[in-house]
């Protein structure tokens, strides 16, 4: 009996075990997924403060006006 239950314990704990430790994996993926979104975040407001000091920048607002200006001189 005593041999019996033995092997129930540890039947539960290792049951116990595992599924802590498939709880743990899945909430280290989640932390890194949001690791993950913060970075994009982070590389998306760079790219977009690059890309507006190039459109405001004085040679982007001539090429702009001399294009409109003939397309307005065609018609």
């Amino acid at each position: 009996m005593t041999q019996r239950i033995s092997r129930r314990c540890r039947r539960g704990a290792v049951a116990f075990g595992r599924a802590l430790l498939r709880r743990a994996r899945t909430r280290a993926d989640a932390g890194m997924t949001t690791v993950e979104y913060a970075v994009g975040t982070l590389v998306a407001a760079a790219l977009a403060a690059v890309l507006y000091q190039i459109v405001t920048g004085e040679s982007v607002l001539t090429g702009l006006t001399n294009l409109v200006n003939r397309a307005l001189a065609v018609v």
